[in-house]
Formats: C-alpha cells, sequence, structure tokens
C-alpha cells in the first residue's frame, strides 16, 4: 500500500496541483502566496498566468494542511484537487513563485482550458477499460526523458522535446485516429488540459484525458487494485529532487542531469562527458557548443573594449602631446 500519512521515516509531505482559472492580477498573489510559503517553511515552485497555476510544493504536514485551506478558502481555488506524496527529505532548495504568459506553455491563445478542453476518465475507470480489453489509443503527452522512465503499455510515444511540439506532431502523426477513443495523461493532469483542447479544436470528438493524471493514477490503484496489474511499466518523472517515484509513490534511486533533465543510468554517471549539475552525455555537446558561443562573444566583446581603450588612449596623449608643445613654445 502507498503511505497515506506521514510517519517519522517520511515526516515530509509534497503536494501537485493546477488550475485552470482567470486570475487578474497574477503578480499581486504571487506576493501574498510567496510570504504565505516562506512563513509556514514551505519550498517549491509555483507557477502564475492570467489562465491560472500550476504548483508543486513539499513542507511539514501542519504547513502543507495550512496553505491547502488557505487555497480551498479562496473562491478561485475551492476545488482544487491536491495529489500529495511523502518524503524523508525537501525536495526543493527554496521557494519560486514566477508569473509566466502560460502555466503549461504551448503557445496557442486559441487553447482555453477553462472553457473548453476533453472528457475526464477517473483512474479506475481507465483501469476497467484495460482490465476489459477496451480498444483504446493511449497517448502519452509527457516529454522525450520522462517517458523513458515508464509509460502506460502500448501507450503511443511521440518523442517530445518540450510541449510545444505537440500541436504539430497532432497533425503530422495522428489524425488517423480522430474516430476513435482516444486516452491521453501525463503526469499530473496539466498538459492534457491543453493536449485535449487542441485535438477536439482539431476535430478529434472521442477524446479523454486521465484525470489527476499518473499520479492520481499510482495513488488510487495503489489504494484499491494493489494486487493487480495497473498496465504502467516502470515509474513516474517528478519535477523535484525525487527524479521519480514508483507505482506507490515512493521515491526511486535516480539521479538526474540538470543541464537537460535527462534521467541518468550508471553508465551515464560513469561516463567523462558527465559533470555533476552541469552536463551529461545527452546534452554534453550542447553545452560546450554553448560555452564556445559564450567564449567567443565574450571573446569579441574584449576586443571591441580593448580598441575603444587604445582609440581613448591615443586622444588623451595627442592631446598631452599638444598641450605639451603649446607650453614648449611659450617658454621659447
Amino acid at each position: 500500500m502507498n503511505q497515506t500519512s506521514p510517519s517519522a521515516s517520511h515526516p515530509y509531505v509534497n503536494i501537485a496541483y493546477y488550475k485552470f482559472v482567470q486570475i487578474e492580477n497574477p503578480s499581486a498573489l504571487r506576493e501574498t502566496l510567496l510570504k504565505f510559503c516562506n512563513n509556514l517553511h514551505i519550498k517549491g515552485t509555483i507557477i502564475l498566468a492570467h489562465e491560472g497555476i500550476n504548483s508543486c510544493l513539499v513542507g511539514s504536514d501542519n504547513a502543507i494542511q495550512k496553505y491547502i485551506d488557505y487555497m480551498h478558502a479562496d473562491p478561485r481555488f475551492s476545488d482544487v484537487e491536491f495529489k500529495k506524496s511523502y518524503s524523508d527529505h525537501i525536495p526543493f532548495r527554496r521557494m519560486i513563485i514566477k508569473v509566466k504568459k502560460e502555466i503549461i506553455p504551448m503557445g496557442m491563445d486559441s487553447i482555453k482550458p477553462a472553457h473548453f478542453t476533453g472528457k475526464y476518465v477517473d483512474s479506475l475507470e481507465l483501469k476497467k477499460w484495460l482490465d476489459s480489453g477496451e480498444e483504446l489509443v493511449i497517448l502519452d503527452t509527457r516529454n522525450d526523458y520522462e517517458v523513458d522512465l515508464g509509460t502506460f503499455r502500448g501507450a503511443i510515444d511521440p518523442r517530445l522535446k518540450q510541449f510545444r511540439e505537440f500541436p504539430q506532431w497532432i497533425k503530422d502523426n495522428f489524425s488517423q485516429h480522430k474516430n476513435k477513443k482516444v486516452v491521453t495523461f501525463c503526469t499530473g493532469g496539466i498538459r492534457c488540459e491543453k493536449a485535449t483542447a487542441f485535438m477536439r479544436q482539431e476535430g478529434f470528438e472521442e477524446v479523454y484525458q486521465l484525470q489527476g493524471g499518473i499520479l492520481k493514477y499510482f495513488e488510487e490503484t495503489a489504494n484499491k487494485t494493489p494486487n493487480e496489474d495497473n498496465y504502467y511499466d516502470g515509474d513516474c518523472f517528478v519535477f523535484d529532487y525525487r527524479v521519480a517515484v514508483d507505482k506507490k509513490l515512493n521515491e526511486t534511486k535516480y539521479e538526474i542531469c540538470y543541464g537537460c533533465w535527462s534521467p541518468l543510468k550508471p553508465e551515464d554517471l560513469s561516463s567523462d562527458k558527465f559533470k555533476k549539475d552541469l552536463y551529461c552525455p545527452h546534452c554534453h555537446d550542447k553545452y560546450f557548443a554553448r560555452e564556445a558561443k559564450r567564449s567567443e562573444i565574450m571573446r569579441k566583446n574584449n576586443m571591441q573594449a580593448l580598441l575603444v581603450r587604445q582609440e581613448r588612449a591615443k586622444e588623451v596623449r595627442s592631446k598631452w602631446e599638444k598641450e605639451n608643445n603649446c607650453q614648449n613654445n611659450n617658454n621659447l
């Protein structure tokens, strides 16, 4: 069974949540939430935009409950579902709140999940569909490095480098499934809100999103059907220092490259192309290409600065020589 409350060995509560809802003044809300979280010693990340909120936080059980109560008291967030898991340490270094144009970037102003999105299927209903062998097209909307740690058996993997690629990938590769029953999923559900909204806009009629994402699916299946196959192979990548959680929402033992977010295998860690917190074999070449470009820019800037200094020195010397000549002439 997965842990349902804090314990002596896992005292910290991790919560993940999001909601698409109109926020008139995200900057003002940022200041309020930052002060509230800091007072409670909560750490993590909150992304705010006019379209809503997206967040992962961690703190003591008491602090997190106060935060949940505070958010639920706000009519905009009264129905937010907080997905919980537990850890033996705080997997964030500080509290960060950012105001952005979108809480999950897709780059399409026409996509407004607060008003128009796909149908929801809850975790246990999806498991029933899978148990019965119902004909489904299961679509993973996450990035490639996330999928590499685990995914639903038989799921289609678009190999996305970033979520912005999803709309074009659907147009180029998925039109043959327009008349089929499609189930999309991601870590916590937020990407599927926009993914299904876009797919409906493109004419997909029977498109679903897994409510609460993989994290909720792990929680529900571990609690309700712990001894049954849940059709998910591997672990689930999470965007904090835990790196990934297993099917019981326990932290797994992975290293990660914070340069490119790639999960690292033992051979990656022993590679001469790995340097902790900087680069790994997956991003080594890009890292040094960026460094080379940065060095070239610095070299050109330094050369330009030197030329400016040399010209100034010439002007100063010329002025000095003129003044000195005048002085000598006056002394004759």
